[in-house]
């Protein structure tokens, strides 16, 4: 009996996903719940499992492109005794897409197949009624998108699955409000693109030159660029060679310069004593983790303090919606977790309800399962601080970038023993630097310097039990 196995739903904001790597091939006999392939979404990169034991028959969609959810991507043979059949060479559903792929060719000289078909742009007739907006089916870049540029979601038509309106439809929208959207030109005759295929947007705008080390701004649109001021055929030369962005690193760059361009960061920095921490955790850690089966590191600490000052300033602990703050009652902390193929931030829920113990496992089971692929979209979600620790690899402080939708990220240096100044006398300290990036529209200086004197005075005078 031939089982289909689909494209997954990883979470409710979810819609599409990318298949980064295929785990069997053609042939090859997969056992139920066996990872069968690799996935990324705009939330987390996992490993999905089969969904029965058998052959696998069929491979619908090959590696690199992205597809709605539900999407048949292979076909499994539950007897195991069926013809295997050879990989589809080009993506079967018309929503498939091919990862993009540097070219030192002008995009300029290539056709633009869209320029004869209807642009999905076009708003829906306005019967539409509002209300709709909340049935509408789109993704929180989508959502954040329209409100940056005052577009009504209730007006448009998705292109995507079910109606789902995707970046496309709005990028499209966009560019046709900027009055940049040019008129159809001439096409050189040539076969008209299937009515199966749905026609892609117009290219955006060239952005107008701009100085070196400016990004580049066409209108109310932020339109990043790559060694701005830079002709394209001077980053081509000599020995190179070209890697494609992987879909998370695409991801990670799309939120970054998001994140740049729509938070004024401002960033301060002070340096903690941690002396008497690194007493405690040196003194308990061999029997804490004989006990408890688990390292004590000294992130739970800065989780601890940080969560001290944060509810000290609770300004810190915000999201900016338009002209309205939102201050969350939860305290949810982002941990940036580097992996070999980028960045993720799993989020450790209720951190104020935790003790010691309890912080420390859950960070251990949520780093764990971000290197194996383990985590479910919700551990990725709702953050509203971040902690990143460049320490760990030896920095001596950072400046991070705000993790969106939040306004503050702490990054933590390395801890090492520097001769300081104490009671008039010089002695060796165990010194770490901290610095607090900050969303100047919502917090100012004076509540900045304020949460790091809270976290410097919770870690110098550590009162807290372990457990």
């Amino acid at each position: 009996m031939a089982v289909d196995v689909v494209m997954p739903q990883m979470g409710e904001s979810i819609f599409e996903g990318t298949i980064t790597k295929w785990l069997k091939k053609p042939g090859d006999k997969v056992e139920r719940d066996e990872p069968l392939f690799e996935i990324s979404t705009d939330k987390v990169d996992a490993e999905i499992p089969s969904p029965t034991a058998g052959v696998l028959k069929e491979i619908k969609i090959p590696e690199g492109h992205t597809v709605p959810i539900q999407t048949v991507v292979a076909v499994i043979d539950g007897a195991g005794t069926a013809t295997v059949s050879e990989p589809t060479p080009a993506p079967a559903p018309a929503a498939a897409k091919p990862a993009a792929t540097p070219s030192p060719v002008a995009p300029a000289a290539n056709p633009a197949p869209a320029a004869s078909a209807p642009s999905p742009a076009v708003p829906a007739p306005a019967a539409v009624p509002a209300s709709a907006a909340e049935r509408i089916h789109s993704s929180p870049l989508v959502r954040r998108l329209a409100k940056e540029h005052g577009v009504d979601l209730a007006s448009l038509e998705g292109t995507g699955a079910g109606g789902r309106i995707t970046k496309q439809d709005i990028e499209a929208v966009i560019a046709a409000q900027s009055g940049a959207a040019p008129a159809a030109p001439a096409v050189s005759a040539g076969p008209a693109p299937s009515a199966a295929v749905r026609p892609a947007p117009p290219p955006p705008p060239p952005a107008p030159a701009a100085a070196p080390g400016v990004p580049a701004v066409h209108g109310s649109q932020f339109v990043p660029t790559l060694q701005v001021g830079v002709p394209r055929e001077r980053i081509y030369f000599g020995n190179y060679e070209i890697q494609p962005l992987s879909v998370m690193r695409q991801k990670i760059a799309e939120h970054m310069v998001a994140s740049k361009h729509v938070s004024p960061h401002v960033y301060s920095v002070d340096e903690i004593d941690m002396t008497k921490v690194a007493a405690i955790r040196a003194k308990a850690k061999a029997e804490f983790e004989q006990r408890y089966e688990t390292k004590l590191t000294f992130m739970p600490f800065f989780v601890k303090a940080a969560v001290s000052g944060l509810r000290a300033y609770p300004t810190l602990n915000a999201s900016l919606d338009g002209t309205n703050v939102v201050l969350h009652k939860e305290i949810n902390i982002g941990m940036a977790v580097a992996l070999d193929w980028g960045l993720i931030v799993p989020v450790i829920k209720s951190a104020d309800e935790k003790n010691l113990l309890g912080i420390q496992r859950t960070l251990n089971d949520l780093a764990e399962r971000a290197r194996t692929k383990k985590l479910k979209p919700e551990e990725v979600q709702e953050g509203t601080f971040s902690i990143t620790n460049p320490g760990v690899f030896g920095g001596l402080f950072g400046l991070p970038v705000i993790s969106q939708p939040n306004v503050g990220i702490l990054g933590l240096g390395a801890i090492e023993k520097r001769p300081v100044v104490v009671d008039d006398a010089i002695a060796i300290r165990s010194m770490c630097y901290v610095t607090l990036s900050y969303d100047h529209r919502v917090v100012d200086g004076a509540i900045a310097h304020q949460f790091l004197h809270k976290v410097k005075e919770t870690l110098e005078n550590w009162s807290e039990p372990l457990v």
